[in-house]
């Protein structure tokens, strides 16, 4: 069997409701697993994907973590089927995401903005927030794009969480 995780992409920034889809099967119809987990809190649930003859069939799964007691701002997203012989998680794929309400308050969405020539994390932690003290939101929210947060790059598209 095989698994294809097509949303969230990796490195997603995710609300209170994750969006797994992607194409799943190989058997008939089969049981497939999901984890959105941080290391201390976990949701767990599963689906059945298959397109009834042994091929593969898509899926998509709407998870509520509102509940969950995530402590961090970076979740994984596993997909998985279990070995009926030995209780073994088989073909697990493994999506690194963000999870916005740890990084904003009532986190619903994200605007995404260019970097111009001169701009500077305070700055557009100022120009969104108000505040540039605000600015750790942004790195938070884009480790794909900002890796020091004293050098942005013009051109570079960053993503800034809403509420």
């Amino acid at each position: 069997m095989s698994i294809d995780i097509q949303q969230p992409r990796p490195q997603g920034l995710v609300g209170s409701h994750v969006h797994i889809a992607g194409t799943a099967g190989g058997a008939f119809e089969a049981q497939f697993n999901y984890r959105i987990h941080e290391g201390h809190d976990e949701v767990v649930g599963g689906f059945t994907a298959g397109d009834g003859t042994g091929g593969h069939g898509q899926f998509q799964v709407q998870v509520d973590v509102s509940g969950a007691a995530f402590a961090l701002d970076r979740l994984f997203v596993e997909v998985f089927w279990v070995s009926p012989k030995d209780g073994a998680e088989l073909d697990k794929i493994i999506v690194p995401v963000v999870y916005g309400p740890r990084i904003v308050p009532g986190y619903r969405v994200y605007q995404e903005y260019e970097v111009k020539p001169g701009d500077t994390l305070w700055g557009i932690a100022t120009q969104f927030y108000g505040s540039g003290n605000l600015y750790p939101r942004l790195v938070r929210a884009n480790p794909h794009v900002i890796t020091n947060p004293n050098v942005i790059t013009p051109g570079s598209v960053i993503r800034i969480p809403q509420s």
